[in-house]
């Protein structure tokens, strides 16, 4: 079939890097796609992500069976919506929700809503405007610190704010009102801190079925140790110890199930990834956020240890059947490291020339996450997370000294990665 993958990150490079390998696939399209995902298909880097008429104008003129969206924003503003309206699009199956299903993500309030209406484990919470910022600040009094903001609206990921004293949290409060995050933190969730250990769960649903895809953690602080600002995120492993079968089994009835159930309940034909950030507290699951795709960098480690045909499961997602597909997962580790420009999460220079070396190995990748090709065609720095070190192991501990290894050899001015990815987990496991 043909196939048309919108996005131009590392988790984009990521999908394209496995679905490639797939029998299923005739001809692979990337709108706008990166210099790394080349070698996997055709690349239009004149076509952003919510360039809807242009989308559909591929669509059409490529003859494609298949749409995968990989980024939030493209679903959030209602492309699914926009193309089901377009003549002749009736068959087209797409991997990715309408406006309707992505606002468990595009709201954080009405994920916090959903999961209240579906008994759901999750965090106590309010709703503030600028106008409530009185009320606010009176909430704040009742939690313990630390406390958590959130951006109601999309923000990058970075839309996250966690003070530690009351103080803090009212000065970051005043200024998410004000526009440090834009319209997005125009209203600000303020919820109770959960304490326990993070992971992250991927669901793919045909709207009643579902697959989870092997679970993984990733590290959004810039600074090791967790310190520093949030960023979309520094690093990832799978598996995680911690999320053994019996608290799986939990996750399963206690959030999977009531959420794919409730989104049939509210109307959601939902045909696509959830992504359920999770904190386990004392063995139990609570939900941190939904998300209404795959995350980043979590999906470079996932797509190393997914053996089976991962272009049929995305086929069968769209066509509402995904039956008796049997996932199959690769037993070995897989851990990611990203490597970013200087100064990010803040301002970062670009425009550096890049050097690495030739990836021979399937059990290793480097995925590109902000790369360009300069006037005179070679590979140059364009984002603030530039490139992924991606690697599988026998053990944790192996593939993330392979990671490293691999990162080592990329050479760009102001590369700056942590260190320490994943080693908590291997505490944690007593490797």
């Amino acid at each position: 079939m043909n196939i048309l993958l919108l996005g131009s990150g590392g988790r984009e490079h990521a999908l394209a890097w496995r679905m490639a390998r797939s029998p299923r696939l005739r001809e692979l399209y990337i709108a706008p796609g990166n210099p790394g995902m080349a070698p996997y298909g055709t690349c239009f880097p004149e076509v952003g992500v919510t360039d809807f008429p242009a989308i559909a104008e591929l669509i059409t003129k490529l003859n494609i069976n298949l749409l995968v969206v990989g980024p939030e924003v493209p679903l959030v503003e209602g492309l699914v919506d926009y193309l089901r309206t377009k003549k002749g699009m009736h068959n087209l199956l797409i991997v990715g929700p309408d406006a309707k299903g992505a606002q468990i993500e595009g709201s954080k309030e009405f994920s916090k809503a959903f999961m209240l209406r579906y008994n759901i484990p999750t965090a106590s919470y309010r709703t503030f405007d600028k106008a409530g910022y009185t009320q606010a600040l009176e909430y704040l009094k009742e939690l313990q610190p630390p406390y958590v903001l959130k951006a109601d609206g999309l923000a990058a990921g970075k839309g996250v704010v966690i003070a530690e004293t009351l103080e803090e949290a009212g000065r970051e409060l005043q200024w998410m009102l004000s526009g440090r995050f834009g319209e997005a933190s125009a209203r600000v969730v303020i919820e109770e801190y959960l304490s326990g250990i993070e992971c992250s769960v991927f669901v793919a649903t045909d709207g009643k079925n579902w697959r989870v895809l092997p679970v993984a953690k990733d590290y959004k602080r810039i600074g090791e140790g967790d310190t520093g600002a949030n960023t979309g995120g520094m690093g990832s492993v799978s598996p995680v110890a911690f999320a053994d079968e019996a608290f799986m089994a939990k996750v399963e009835e206690r959030i999977i199930r009531p959420t794919i159930e409730g989104l049939q309940k509210e109307g959601i034909d939902y045909r696509g990834f959830i992504f359920i950030g999770l904190m386990n507290v004392s063995g139990d699951p609570y939900v941190i956020e939904y998300n209404c795709r795959m995350g980043d960098p979590e999906t470079e480690s996932v797509m190393l240890r997914i053996d089976s045909d991962f272009v049929e499961l995305l086929e069968r997602m769209a066509m509402g059947d995904l039956g008796d597909y049997q996932l199959q997962e690769s037993p070995e580790y897989a851990a990611t490291v990203v490597l970013v420009s200087q100064g990010y999460p803040e301002n970062y220079p670009k425009g550096f020339p890049i050097s690495y070396p030739h990836m021979p190995t399937f059990d290793s990748a480097l995925f590109h996450a902000g790369t360009m090709q300069d006037a005179s065609g070679h590979l140059v720095t364009s984002g603030g997370r530039v490139l992924t070190a991606s690697c599988l192991g026998t053990t944790l501990q192996e593939a993330l000294d392979r990671c490293y290894h691999l990162a080592d050899q990329v050479h760009y001015r102001g590369k700056a990665l942590r260190r320490d990815i994943g080693q908590d987990l291997i505490k944690l496991q007593g490797e």
